[in-house]
């Protein structure tokens, strides 16, 4: 009865975006009751063009950063409330810049990425660097950390990871998971916090951080210290920053030696585009 139950459960939350009738960042106040009716089956029809293979609706639901989804629900929602029928204001989301389906690239032109002083493992003179942005609450973000650690066990001389913090307005417990990875780094001791924030994802609190600080046998006093300081809030921000200049739209994202990957992060699925990435390496010597 207990697993009938839990897959009951997931099937509501699989299904909530075709019924929910309010959207992350989509404002439908101002429509009438028939214009609010019609921008939602619009959103809950039209493909979202980001690639994600959803909806417009079920984007926002699950992957409320996207900015595609949200640009589309506007552009339909602004439509209607003018009074545009359903398939004029579909119509004008697929004229704008956003209609176009994203480009299908692995990877995408390299961007410039500052990480000095960032946590990294792996060694220093890999041939490939890995940039990740991440955030601790995210759901997507704790299934990629074994993965991850898959590539680099996979290419142990090869591939060395550096981690950046991307905590997301969305979820309230990554701004100062950031600041206690971070004032863990300060110790030494980033990739310990790094494994405990991300096994008690669901778990996250000030209370719990502070006992998880402890447990690893960080200096209390200076933790304590340096989670609230001017310091570390800067370095999260900088690292949020970094992460928007380089495009970073959701988390996580991956870039290889400063180029965007965009597909799965499964070994089989990267482990092609890590050999190209070597053989193109050594081409050049």
């Amino acid at each position: 009865m207990a697993v009938i139950a839990l897959g009951g459960a997931a099937l509501l939350v699989a299904q909530e975006w075709q019924t929910v009738t309010n959207l992350a960042d989509v404002d439908l106040s101002g429509l009438t009751a028939i214009k609010k009716t019609r921008a939602l089956h619009a959103l809950r029809n039209f493909d979202c063009t980001c690639g994600c293979g959803m909806k417009v609706a079920e984007c926002r639901v699950k992957d409320p950063n996207c900015s595609y989804s949200r640009g589309l629900s506007n552009i339909i929602v602004e439509a209607v409330k003018k009074g545009s029928s359903e398939a004029d204001a579909v119509a004008e989301a697929k004229a704008s810049k956003l209609g176009k389906p994203k480009e299908a690239k692995l990877l995408d032109d390299p961007v410039p990425i500052p990480t000095l002083g960032s946590p990294t493992t792996g060694p220093a003179n890999a041939r490939i660097v890995l940039v990740e942005f991440s955030d601790f609450q995210c759901p997507y973000c704790v299934k990629a950390v074994e993965k991850i650690n898959a590539l680099l066990k996979a290419y142990p001389n090869d591939v060395r990871l550096i981690f950046k913090q991307y905590p997301l307005e969305s979820h309230p417990q990554a701004s100062i998971s950031a600041a206690a990875a971070l004032a863990a780094h300060n110790q030494g001791k980033f990739w310990q916090m790094h494994d405990i924030l991300f096994a008690n994802r669901t778990q996250l609190s000030r209370q719990n951080i502070l006992a998880w600080a402890a447990k690893i046998g960080l200096d209390m006093k200076r933790f304590n210290a340096d989670l609230d300081s001017d310091a570390i809030k800067k370095a999260v921000i900088k690292d949020t920053q970094d992460g928007d200049k380089a495009g970073v739209e959701g988390t996580p994202t991956v870039f290889i030696d400063g180029q965007r990957y965009n597909g799965e992060l499964a070994l089989d699925a990267i482990r092609p585009v890590i050999d190209g990435e070597l053989k193109r390496i050594a081409a050049k010597k």
